[in-house]
């Protein structure tokens, strides 16, 4: 049976409603507070787990961390190998929100850079989800681990890399890479800085650097690449032919659009949910319309990981259009 590893970050969120964003030396008052569970290891992780996955989190907290914990096995994670650090906190995200929508978030990893056992345990699973928000020695360890056990792996760059990272970055260990238009300028820029067309589209941007990334010298040919260009939709180059075409693929209606937080990470989690359904030798394409309508239902409710919907409620909805 496939099984999912997600080696990644947990963060509580915490959020502060401002007049305006603080000013250097500035005391203000918060006309609202709010609390709740982040971390793009946390949440991709529930997303798959909400899609139907077997998954199981990689990820550390602090003694604080215990409800977190609880919430995130709540949407069908295993969380098994959450591990309780002595001594930190849960990693957070501080984020003041002002009136006219600027947001100014301070970060403090906390448990998530604290060290591990420096052990790769890939045994069993079939499937691997990273990201950026631990330490990158974790990430490359485990990435190395699952090329060589010929394990499939996903690597969602975020936050982004420098520059000399991408360069050197194992790209022949993974499989695949998925990205929004504003990361995948950031990556091609490692291997190719040739500036293209500005009056190109965002879509035709993007397709156009996709193909120059996959032909890239030092960027694996075996990667199939995945871009989501925000309201339009998403792109997937797959490498199973011989000759890698870019599919596209429109974003879901969403009914009403309340907060887009966590759509990224919804995607993240329920591509590789259906990668894990359908099989891997199934066209990429295939599998986009279910992760872009969990996404579209995802942002049209408040919060990141409390938002993220169950595969029964993604299916009703993609049985609406038919």
């Amino acid at each position: 049976m496939p099984k999912a590893l997600v080696r990644g970050s947990i963060n509580i969120d915490e959020f502060y409603l401002l007049p305006h964003i603080v000013r250097p030396g500035e005391t203000i008052a918060s006309t609202g507070f709010s609390r709740s569970t982040g971390g793009k290891g946390a949440n991709q992780a529930y997303a798959a787990g909400r899609a139907g996955a077997n998954v199981v989190l990689d990820a550390q907290v602090g003694a604080d961390g215990a409800e977190v914990v609880k919430l995130i096995a709540s949407g069908g994670v295993d969380v098994s190998r959450v591990r309780v650090i002595d001594g930190e906190v849960t990693g957070r995200a501080i984020i003041q929100r002002a009136a006219d929508g600027e947001n100014s978030i301070v970060l403090h990893p906390g448990a998530n850079f604290a060290p591990s056992s420096g052990e790769v345990d890939l045994a069993g699973y079939t499937h691997l989800l990273l990201q950026n928000e631990i330490p990158l020695d974790d990430t490359l360890a485990y990435l190395r681990a699952a090329g060589k056990a010929g394990i499939k792996s996903v690597y969602n760059p975020s936050p982004m890399p420098s520059r000399e990272v991408l360069a050197a970055f194992p790209w022949d260990c993974l499989s695949y890479l998925i990205v929004n238009e504003g990361e995948l300028s950031d990556i091609l820029a490692a291997f190719d800085d040739t500036p293209l067309d500005a009056k190109l589209s965002v879509k035709d941007r993007a397709i156009a650097q996709m193909h120059a990334l996959h032909g890239a010298k030092g960027f694996a040919k075996s990667v199939a690449i995945v871009t989501t260009i925000g309201p339009e939709g998403v792109l997937v180059l797959d490498v199973k032919g011989p000759h890698p075409e870019v599919a596209y693929s429109p974003a879901a209606k969403a009914r009403k659009v309340v907060d887009t937080t966590g759509a990224g990470d919804t995607f993240a989690g329920y591509f590789v949910a259906m990668l894990m359904d359908k099989g891997d030798d199934a066209p990429i394409a295939e599998l986009i319309p279910t992760c872009l309508q969990a996404c579209a239902i995802t942002v049209e409710n408040a919060g990141a990981l409390e938002s993220i919907p169950a595969r029964a409620d993604v299916e009703a909805r993609l049985a609406l259009k038919e």
